[in-house]
């Protein structure tokens, strides 16, 4: 049992004193909103004696070794003693990320997130013996320990019944070992990549029609690749992807290096592919994967159709890539933070007052760093490492917009997500497998449009929402699928020898850019160094789990919508079960068979039916 659970595999693999201060306007927006790290530790010294403590326990699990099938207790004990030490652990590292993500130019922070992946690495070394020497004991063995064991029964049975089903990939005490020892310089390249793109590109400035000066890194895209002035949109992404573009041998060398260490990973583990291998560890059929492929590409005339819509509604002669971030509709409606929160509270008041309780309680709280700022990491991120015995953390890069709002309700469905789990399962059986974990902030974001929607008080502001939603889909479902389609061709590449490069990774991108746009928007060349920019590429086989969340989101949604208390409780069981079982068996207790094409099919006639809506208003 030497495979960490999600919790551990987000913090270990770096999920990945605050140097710079909060601007001011963000501070007038929000006065108390940061979040108070002194939960976790009151000061850097606290977290390093946290840190030497938990490492100097990890050499007590030897004492284990060679006996684990002397009995049940013994059995129960070893485990036990390896949980604590692992819950440890996530706290230790939740602060020293946390600290690292609020400004990446901190050398002493990044120096203390090092020391947390190497807690993680120690603590796998120690007991890369474990799982063989539990495999030894045999079936029956194991099960008779868990029947006459209430803390293994409670505790460690699903556990137990994971590592017998991966039997065949597990290997001897020395193989273990040796993986385990890899961990750390495996994950080299996605660090080089961070680092490259926080630190060491010379991102380049822009001016903007309203003279507004514009330094173009990650968060400057994203904040103004929607630009209302067409001109504008394409000076930003000619110039960033072009950016990206200059350094495309350097990326496409880590990335290479990431496809090499997940061969390596697959051979050592007997697997066939790098896709079995990642889909193995939640028990995901392999079909749900290929499926997921096939009916996106099923669907995207519906896509193109949208894109057609997209050209009208803006008012464009013609439709290009940079054209498919603004609102289909203008609004001119500020979102403060306060306003976020309320209307996140009153969209999810279906979900029932537990629901609503809990989250006004949460949202409440000083658990989250709201706004971007220099050196900040981009993008957004719900850290469950410490939540099970304190509140999760949340990292978000929000713009004062609906795009903001909707990521504000994202992240949040995430926090829910673990509190509702860590509520009503042990601590070994909260951590909800990464399948489940896209679903409650995708339902949240449903929810939240449904709600706009249903209360806009004109047809421009009906609009605007049901346009949202479309832009919503797309984002996540298809273009998440195209991503999946990326990863999966680059890792059958890697996987038949061929030799990898920043070009070809450009060159296989442009392609799917193309196929999924169609032909009539019309995409630059430059524009191929996309690739480069999704740092979820660097957790395998991560991305397809937002098209089937989104999918399965947009079940669980228009059934609470349309229905009553026992659509709801079904939907939040869902979220309660936490890691208990496998997530497809989860979702099956529910009635969704992901490896069958109809989640699929259901959100493409989703986002056909609010494409309906948007021309029936139209008209």
């Amino acid at each position: 049992m030497t495979e960490f659970s999600r919790r551990e595999a987000l913090t270990a693999a770096a999920m990945v004193s605050i140097a710079a201060a909060m601007p001011a306007w963000a501070q007038e927006a929000a006065p108390g909103a940061m979040w108070d790290l002194t939960d976790l530790y009151p000061n850097d010294a606290a977290w390093d004696e946290a840190r030497k403590k938990t490492l100097a326990e990890v050499p007590s699990l030897a004492k284990y070794q060679g006996k684990l099938g002397e009995s049940a207790e013994t059995l129960a004990a070893f485990l036990v003693a390896q949980s604590d030490i692992g819950r440890a652990a996530s706290k230790v590292y939740t602060y020293a990320s946390l600290n690292a993500d609020a400004d990446l130019r901190v050398s002493a922070n990044q120096e203390r997130q090092a020391q947390a992946i190497d807690l993680f690495t120690a603590l796998g070394e120690a007991t890369a013996w474990a799982t063989p020497e539990i495999l030894s004991l045999g079936k029956a063995k194991i099960e008779g320990f868990i029947a006459s064991n209430e803390t293994l029964k409670k505790r460690f049975d699903f556990a137990l019944a994971d590592t017998l089903r991966q039997a065949e990939h597990t290997l001897s005490p020395e193989g273990e070992t040796l993986l385990a020892g890899v961990g750390s310089p495996l994950s080299g390249p996605s660090d080089i990549r961070e680092q490259l793109v926080a630190s060491d590109i010379p991102w380049p400035s822009v001016t903007l029609s309203t003279g507004k000066q514009v330094r173009l890194d990650d968060q400057a895209y994203t904040l103004n690749r929607d630009a209302p002035n067409r001109a504008d949109r394409k000076l930003v992404f000619d110039t960033f992807w072009a950016e990206y573009g200059k350094f495309q041998n350097s990326l496409g060398a880590a990335y290479a290096a990431k496809l090499k260490a997940d061969v390596f990973r697959k051979k050592a583990r007997k697997y066939p592919t790098s896709l079995a291998m990642s889909l193995s560890s939640n028990n995901v059929p392999e079909g749900v994967y290929r499926t997921l492929v096939a009916e996106t590409n099923k669907g995207l005339p519906e896509l193109h159709r949208y894109f057609e819509l997209r050209r009208k509604l803006l008012g464009l002669p013609d439709m290009a890539y940079y054209d498919i971030y603004p609102p289909l509709v203008k609004l001119d409606q500020k979102a403060e933070l306060a306003d976020m929160r309320t209307n996140t509270l009153a969209a999810t008041k279906v979900l029932g007052p537990e629901y609503v309780e809990l989250l006004g309680k949460a949202t409440a709280g000083k658990w989250m760093d709201p706004f971007p700022r220099p050196g900040k990491k981009s993008g957004a991120y719900m850290n469950p490492g410490a939540a099970y015995d304190l509140h999760p953390y949340l990292l978000l890069n929000l713009g004062h917009n609906y795009e903001g709002m909707t990521t504000f309700a994202h992240e949040w469905g995430h926090a829910m997500h673990t509190l509702l789990a860590n509520k009503n399962q042990v601590y070994e059986k909260s951590d909800y497998p990464l399948f489940l974990a896209e679903i409650a902030s995708t339902c949240n974001e449903q929810l939240l449009a449904a709600y706009m929607v249903a209360n806009a008080k004109t047809k421009q502001e009906k609009l605007y929402y049901l346009g949202m939603q479309l832009e919503g889909m797309r984002g996540t479902f298809y273009r998440q699928a195209m991503f999946a389609e990326f990863e999966l061709a680059a890792h059958d590449k890697a996987e038949a020898g061929e030799g990898m490069s920043g070009e070809k990774f450009s060159a296989m991108y442009l392609d799917l850019l193309k196929r999924y746009h169609g032909s009539k928007v019309a995409i630059s060349d430059t524009y191929a160094s996309e690739w480069a920019y999704i740092p979820h590429f660097y957790s395998s086989f991560y991305v397809y789990q937002y098209a089937t969340s989104i999918s399965a989101a947009s079940y669980f949604a228009r059934s609470i919508l349309k229905g009553g208390a026992k659509e709801r409780d079904n939907y939040l069981n869902v979220l309660k079960s936490g890691g208990s079982d496998y997530p497809t068996e989860i979702l099956k207790r529910a009635g969704l068979d992901m490896a069958s094409p109809a989640p699929y099919q259901a959100i493409i006639q989703t986002f056909r039916e609010t494409f309906d809506a948007c021309e029936k208003l139209m008209a």
